[in-house]
């Protein structure tokens, strides 16, 4: 099942920045009626949402959303379906594993923010998806998540990153089979290194401007696209995007990421320091 967006309706969750804001700005251009779910709009987004009609008249909306509230998350799915009536797509801050006990993840909180985000946030929007693609007796459907090209590697320095990526391909997998049962199609796409506002100043010393690569939010949103209206992209389907290449990750013996914008020069620092974080915050004195 391959979707033409035009004339359609997208709910797209963190479409206030980044890789969605790009997907946001696409989907316009197509056609497609856009409703953003995020916290905030940066200014960028705001011109989007408030600014001038997309292609073929379409527009955009934005709902105030914390992703992690399961109860805003239901809201934006409801006022997407009152405010446009179609078809939905839904698409969509690092906890740092090394500071025990100091951030945003602590004894307080009892969760991991980068999983609630990354894990919870997409499966249950997910949920959310199929149930209005069946409600409204749409006989079709089209579900887009953000995976990473962390989910075919390992990086010591983002344990909970990395582990939160491995988890959505592996659902986007698990679903493979709605498309040809359901004609709701599951997909994901597992960007290379993208500079996005979720970079925080300290990891960008990961990274080597003479060497390294980034791969734009304009690649990530084509390719978005693609896992929408090509019919060779099965439900299951996850497509690694470098700053050069597209390739689909395979399900088993998958090489690991391959060409630039993959890798970085300076990994092997960022796991050096990983150790002077273990001695400074763990196996320290109870107060």
């Amino acid at each position: 099942m391959a979707l033409q967006v035009k004339g359609k309706t997208a709910l797209v969750t963190g479409g206030g920045s980044g890789i969605c804001l790009e997907f946001t700005k696409l989907l316009l251009s197509k056609g497609c009626n856009v409703v953003v779910a995020d916290l905030t709009l940066l200014p960028e987004a705001e011109t989007v949402v408030t600014g001038n009609p997309g292609s073929e008249g379409a527009t955009a909306a934005f709902i105030r959303t914390d992703v992690t509230d399961w109860k805003q998350l239901r809201a934006a799915f409801e006022f997407a379906i009152e405010k446009f009536k179609g078809w939905i797509s839904c698409a969509q801050a690092w906890s740092n594993f090394w500071h025990l006990d100091d951030g945003v993840d602590n004894d307080s909180t009892s969760s991991f923010k980068t999983f609630d985000i990354n894990i919870n946030h997409p499966v249950r929007a997910t949920q959310l998806a199929i149930d209005s693609f069946k409600r409204q007796k749409l006989g079709h459907g089209v579900v887009v998540i953000i995976s990473s090209a962390a989910a075919q590697a390992a990086f010591l320095p983002t344990p909970m990153y990395v582990a939160s990526k491995h988890a959505i391909s592996g659902f986007t997998r698990a679903l493979a089979d709605l498309e040809p049962k359901l004609n709701i199609r599951v997909n994901a796409v597992a960007p290379g290194r993208v500079k996005t506002p979720l970079w925080a100043q300290d990891n960008l010393t990961w990274i080597d401007e003479n060497f390294d690569r980034w791969v734009t939010t304009k690649q990530v949103a084509d390719v978005m696209l693609d896992l929408i209206t090509n019919e060779k992209n099965v439900g299951g389907t996850i497509l690694e995007v470098g700053t050069g290449s597209v390739r689909a990750v395979q399900r088993i013996n998958d090489p690991g990421p391959q060409g630039k914008g993959l890798t970085s020069e300076e990994a092997a620092d960022a796991c050096t320091n990983v150790y002077n974080l273990i001695e400074e915050h763990y196996g320290k004195p109870r107060g």
